[in-house]
């Protein structure tokens, strides 16, 4: 029985060794991790440039103006016109806590990573929740680079980064059309058999301009208008720093004049900031090894600080010199730590990883100049490992390992988990989530800590994805390793 066993399981992975080699294919396990799939190594490059090549010969959609400015309304492209709707203000619920986003706001606007204050919310104007069985308005789909970052939006514009062939590719589309305006890419190459290939790091948008890192380090201010770069520094090589096993994964941090990015050197190179007009570096701190999350700006204790979970613990740092204020012990699998912390009011911290490690729930306090932290609760309940929680009413909503869970905030006990959808990632608009789940789905969720009730779902994009969902103005944008899309999620 056991020699049986042998051969087929040799015949399985000369099978899979045959599919990755002459296929282009390799095995994976879906967020069940019991049932294994087929996913291509790369996209269709050739299907990628032929798309660009037919965009070209289409004019141009209206410029867009400063994401500060008034948005006028760009002409989408024939048939996809979407109907007239009034534009609804959203409320800012009262239990949000201090984080600091990027930059003034205004309509259209999603400039950072999970948006305005990288915390998962979308409060620029309600969404429908009335969706049709068929799904949202796509306004279009098309074919995309590889690359697991997500979108920024600013000025009817949508900003990402992806691989195409040997080059890391910054680009911006039109959010109305999917129309590409402009590309300004680098030669570099991030390839990994296990996670996939490509950058990893959301780009940021801030004062007109681009901030984005590829997946070896390469970190590169642009002009939003047009792509013209600006300055280029290598985090990496700057700072004598080892590349992360699955690649440079933090986005790039803005805190007044300086641009924060962790590469996580040694000798107190782990977190640095360069002055954001040019590049040039402006202090350097910590000798921590990095991890994947990226920095928040945030308000803990009355004081205004940077937030950062490295390999092996959580930490605030001054912003204006990187000085140490207080750490919390962190240490996860192999040093993964992928979710952003969540703050619950504004001296607590919510923490989560994956790999069977589970969540904590700590405390800041503040006497004098001295900060102290201390463990609120921690459980297993809540195991994030390639996305992040949300916070409503003293809730957190996220998926524990591929399942949507609800946890009460105070005491870590669980409500209720229910809900497969995979490694996908999880939205907070008004009282509903928005999920996008591994397989490419968008499912609407209710957040109330009384049971799972999806209300709607539908697919929206083919094949793995990891990728952060955005909404702007209205638009719900999504993409993975092969399709980007756009939807309009405007109420009726």
């Amino acid at each position: 029985m056991l020699k049986k066993a042998g051969i087929v399981a040799a015949l399985i992975a000369i099978a899979a060794w045959g599919l990755y080699q002459f296929a282009g294919l390799r095995v994976t396990l879906d967020g069940s991790g019991i049932w294994p799939r087929f996913v291509s190594r790369e996209p269709d490059y050739d299907l990628l440039d032929a798309d660009r090549a037919r965009q070209r010969e289409l004019p141009l959609p209206t410029p867009a103006v400063s994401a500060d400015s008034p948005q006028p309304r760009v002409t989408p492209a024939p048939g996809t016109e979407p109907a007239h709707v009034e534009h609804k203000e959203a409320t800012t619920p009262p239990d949000r806590p201090t984080v600091e986003g990027t930059g003034a706001r205004g309509r259209g606007y999603w400039p950072d990573f999970r948006g305005p204050n990288r915390d998962g919310r979308y409060d620029e104007t309600t969404i429908r929740t009335d969706w049709p069985k068929d799904g949202l308005p796509r306004l279009w789909k098309q074919p995309i680079g590889l690359g697991y970052g997500s979108f920024v939006v600013a000025g009817r514009r949508a900003f990402t980064i992806e691989q195409r062939r040997g080059q890391e590719v910054v680009a911006a589309y039109d959010v109305e059309t999917g129309r590409e305006l402009w590309t300004h890419g680098w030669d570099g190459e991030f390839a990994e058999s296990m996670g996939g290939d490509g950058p990893r790091a959301t780009p940021t948008y801030h004062d007109g301009r681009i901030y984005a890192l590829g997946a070896l380090g390469e970190l590169r201010c642009l002009n939003a208008p047009d792509g013209e770069l600006v300055w280029r520094r290598n985090i990496l090589s700057d700072n004598d720093a080892p590349n992360l096993s699955w690649g440079m994964a933090a986005a790039p941090l803005i805190v007044d004049d300086k641009v924060i990015v962790l590469p996580g050197g040694p000798h107190g190179k782990s977190v640095v900031a360069y002055r954001r007009t040019d590049g040039e570096p402006v202090w350097k701190s910590l000798d921590d090894p990095q991890a994947y999350a990226s920095p928040m700006l945030v308000t803990i204790g009355g004081v205004r600080q940077i937030l950062i979970v490295s390999a092996t613990r959580a930490a605030g740092l001054t912003s204006d010199q990187g000085t140490l204020l207080w750490e919390y012990p962190w240490v996860t699998d192999m040093g993964i730590s992928v979710a952003q912390p969540l703050l619950l009011g504004n001296d607590r911290v919510f923490l989560s990883a994956g790999y069977g490690h589970g969540a904590a729930v700590f405390e800041v306090t503040r006497a004098a100049d001295r900060f102290t932290t201390r463990t609120v609760w921690e459980n297993t309940r809540m195991k994030n490992k390639f996305t992040s929680s949300v916070l409503y009413q003293g809730y957190i909503y996220g998926l524990d390992e591929a399942i949507l869970a609800c946890l009460d905030a105070a005491t870590g006990e669980l409500k209720w988990k229910g809900g497969r959808y995979g490694y996908g990632q999880v939205l907070l608009s008004g009282d509903h989530l928005v999920v996008l789940a591994e397989d490419g789905a968008v499912a609407l969720v209710r957040a109330t800590p009384e049971r799972h009730d999806e209300v709607a779902k539908f697919s929206a994009i083919a094949g793995k994805t990891w990728n952060h969902p955005v909404i702007a103005d209205g638009r719900l944008l999504v993409r993975n390793l092969r399709e980007m899309a756009a939807f309009d999620i405007r109420p009726r």
